[in-house]
């Protein structure tokens, strides 16, 4: 039985759907911000923003905050935005933090994982319900090495939304996410696609209905370039995306810095008309 037909959860996600007004907070790094998704107001949109809709297309008032900002290591989305998604009071939080910390060497995902679970413990210590993600099983390329502290944290996870009663996105088996097409030009944030597919991921582990699966198969790829043009792209890749990643390493900077979260409060959210599908 998956975690969806679960009746406890079933029951929950009922009762979460009925809720007027239901504040929703979304907590992350770039993955939640939406960073590969730019919206036409010069943000980023991203699959929150996008399951949000979806959500006040559903509910009849719907309260949206957006705490996330790219870079961010697991401590300090701890710090700067778990008290405040505490002071919002919230029905629903989306939380999905710790990829950035894998990236870097030495990263222990079990001690990751229970810095995660405090902020789980004390989201649902006050009525929130949590919904968890696992990553995407990509493995090859760069992530090759680090595949398996991946699949560690996020078994982790699977364990912290066990015992906590939490709901899990779990990207590990949408097999539409390992289409390059789910990406954006940098190889690490997922494209406008990615990030709709998502939400309806997403829309699935609530309870929300009808919108579809969001794995659903991708038309034919074009064919595939040739193994010189695919050397340039690779070479193109690095020098745009890789190096400047190493050198934000190398000298303690993050994509963050100076960033504020692009929608710190829960601000009432209309029906979007049509619903993104």
């Amino acid at each position: 039985m998956s975690a969806a037909e679960e009746p406890g959860k079933a029951s929950a996600a009922a009762g979460l759907l009925t809720r007027s007004p239901l504040t929703y907070v979304a907590v992350g790094d770039s993955f939640t911000e939406g960073v590969g998704d730019p919206g036409p107001d010069g943000a980023f949109r991203g699959w929150a923003d996008r399951f949000a809709e979806h959500l006040a297309a559903e509910v009849p008032e719907v309260r949206y905050a957006n705490l996330a900002v790219r870079g961010k290591l697991i401590r300090q989305i701890m710090t700067d935005q778990l008290p405040r998604a505490l002071e919002l009071e919230p029905d629903l939080v989306t939380l999905c933090a710790g990829g950035n910390d894998l990236l870097r060497p030495g990263a222990d995902p079990d001690a990751i994982a229970r810095i995660l679970e405090h902020a789980v413990r004390r989201l649902r210590a006050r009525g929130a319900e949590v919904v968890l993600f696992t990553g995407v099983n990509i493995s090859g390329g760069y992530m090759r090495a680090r595949i398996g502290h991946f699949a560690r944290f996020y078994l982790n996870i699977r364990s912290i939304a066990d015992r906590h009663g939490c709901r899990v996105v779990d990207q590990w088996s949408m097999a539409a996410l390992t289409d390059p097409r789910a990406w954006d030009d940098d190889r690490l944030h997922m494209s406008p696609e990615g990030h709709r597919r998502l939400a309806l991921k997403v829309c699935e582990a609530v309870g929300l209905q009808g919108r579809g699966s969001g794995d659903e198969p991708w038309p034919p790829a074009p064919p595939a370039d040739g193994r010189a043009e695919a050397a340039r792209e690779n070479l193109r890749w690095a020098r745009e995306f890789l190096v400047p990643w190493i050198g934000r390493r190398l000298t303690g900077r993050s994509s963050g810095d100076g960033v504020r979260p692009k929608r710190p409060d829960a601000l009432p959210l209309r029906p979007q008309a049509p619903a993104d599908r």
